[in-house]
């Protein structure tokens, strides 16, 4: 499956509490259930006033579908193309 980033503005998001985290958290993981296995969510980042979030899903339409549902804002959905990190720039 494609991987995507999601980006959610989200006023205040780095100053949410653990249970606001958690009681978010729990909104997404069953909205996923209802959506089925073409859509997975990996990970997050809270930075500042947003979350970057990290999806496999079949296409975009169904992310977009998840944040509806979860009712979270889905500012930027972009496919990733590419992975890199420090090893990609070694010696081959």
């Amino acid at each position: 499956m494609p991987k995507y980033i999601i980006e959610r503005n989200i006023p205040g998001a780095s100053k949410l509490s653990a249970t606001e985290l958690h009681e978010i958290s729990a909104k997404s993981n069953a909205v996923i259930r209802e959506l089925g296995p073409d859509v997975q969510w990996v990970h997050s980042y809270v930075a500042g006033d947003k979350i970057y979030c990290i999806y496999n899903a079949k296409d975009p339409d169904i992310i977009r579908e998840h944040a509806r549902r979860g009712g979270f804002p889905a500012d930027v959905v972009a496919k990733v193309g590419a992975i890199i990190d420090p090893p990609t720039g070694e010696a081959r």
